[in-house]
């Protein structure tokens, strides 16, 4: 993961992307136990442009640094990054309140435990199930700040089915 860190930093020093977090299980790593995963998935603030292609330029900085690109990953040693363009206000705010941690030196920003939880309210697949329960199991996130951002970003009614099929009897 250094590597990566250090690729996101150098992008956003030349101005390649606007901002960034890490999340999805790497994030979820920060407040879990390890969780197994294929790749990192970044949230990036990109420089929008006239292209409809607004990762185009991610790839093209990556490859000019030697990185290859398999389908929708970019390969940085061992780990496949998928870029994921920040396309709505919830994942526009994850990544502005992203909290900073670092790896070995190396500074990088990481969604919050609230956030992740509750984007993966908003995906809804049985992986973001348990992702959202094992945050809630740890502590990391409490049901109150879920709630919270559930009703910011109307994903009311899906937290309610969420603890109806997870919490009620």
């Amino acid at each position: 993961m250094k590597d990566v860190a250090r690729l996101l930093n150098d992008m956003l020093a030349a101005g390649i992307i606007a901002d960034y977090a890490i999340f999805g299980a790497v994030a979820q790593m920060r407040y879990t136990p390890a969780v197994a995963t294929m790749d990192a998935d970044i949230l990036v603030v990109t420089k929008r442009g006239d292209s409809l292609d607004v990762l185009k330029p991610i790839y093209d900085f990556c490859s000019a640094r030697g990185y290859t690109s398999d389908r929708e990953t970019i390969r940085v040693g061992e780990w496949p990054v998928q870029f994921i363009p920040v396309v709505s206000p919830l994942t526009e705010e994850a990544v502005r309140e992203a909290e900073t941690g670092e790896i070995e030196g190396i500074p990088f920003k990481v969604v919050g435990a609230d956030f992740l939880a509750t984007i993966a309210l908003s995906t809804g697949r049985p992986k973001d199930f348990t992702r959202i329960l094992v945050l809630l199991e740890s502590g990391a996130v409490s049901s109150e700040e879920i709630t919270e951002l559930a009703g910011r970003y109307r994903l009311q009614s899906k937290w309610k089915r969420f603890k109806e099929r997870f919490f009620d009897e």
